[in-house]
């Protein structure tokens, strides 16, 4: 039994509140971190079970003779399912001021994704489509060159993390830095779900969604005359 689902579990938490204890002490956009850390931890376990039962079903094994399975790599989380799980929960947690919960999220959901894309290391699962660069890696016990796609991942969700924390603190418009990170994600997980290795043609739909919801939003709140977060 491989419970390796739970090292990504655990690399993404980690880095989430790694990144919002960080920011609390450089004023973040709401002044309850604790709030934060629940909403942001109600929405991932949320996502999480709702992308692993999807995976699960879309596997052709049942949850409810094999709710063990749940917590066992063998298809992994449906990354589209877990998203729209866990928006819908953040929306709801956060409906009482959701663009300032929006925007102090930001940063450290991206640090969480890079840790969830991390876990590959743990997991082996690293590895995506051929290549011949000098920094493709080889499966175990294969010889062909392999983009590690999944680092790519990692490196454009710190990136972003970085971005976007620098950027809340010059005080944009309330829901510009939470919309761009809606945007960023699901730009990221677009233009490296080429280098996945699949079966088929892959939730590719769910992030160019993603992507032009998060687009569009972001042009909303850019030309919203809302107060910024922090005057809210």
């Amino acid at each position: 039994m491989e419970f390796t689902l739970l090292w990504s579990v655990l690399l993404a938490v980690l880095a989430l509140y790694a990144v919002l204890w960080w920011e609390a002490k450089r004023g973040n956009a709401l002044d309850c971190t604790r709030d934060l850390w629940d909403i942001a931890l109600g929405a991932a376990i949320a996502g999480l079970a709702v992308g692993r039962v999807t995976s699960m079903i879309l596997g052709g094994v049942n949850p409810i003779t094999h709710p063990g399975d749940i917590l066992i790599v063998r298809s992994g989380v449906d990354t589209a399912a877990a998203s729209i799980a866990a928006l819908t929960v953040f929306g709801w947690l956060a409906r009482k001021d959701l663009w300032a919960t929006a925007d102090a999220l930001a940063a450290p959901v991206m640090a969480g994704l890079a840790g969830w894309h991390a876990s590959c290391t743990m997991r082996d699962i690293c590895a995506g489509t051929p290549g011949d660069l000098p920094w493709a890696i080889t499966t175990p016990g294969g010889s062909v060159g392999r983009h590690p796609v999944e680092m790519y991942a990692v490196i454009l969700f710190i990136i972003a993390a970085v971005g976007l924390a620098l950027w809340k603190r010059r005080v944009p418009k309330a829901g510009v830095v939470g919309s761009s990170a809606l945007f960023v994600a699901s730009l990221i997980r677009l233009i490296t779900e080429p280098l996945r290795l699949s079966l088929g043609s892959g939730p590719w739909p769910w992030y160019l969604t993603g992507t032009l919801i998060g687009a569009g939003v972001l042009v909303w709140r850019l030309r919203s005359e809302q107060p910024t977060s922090l005057d809210r």
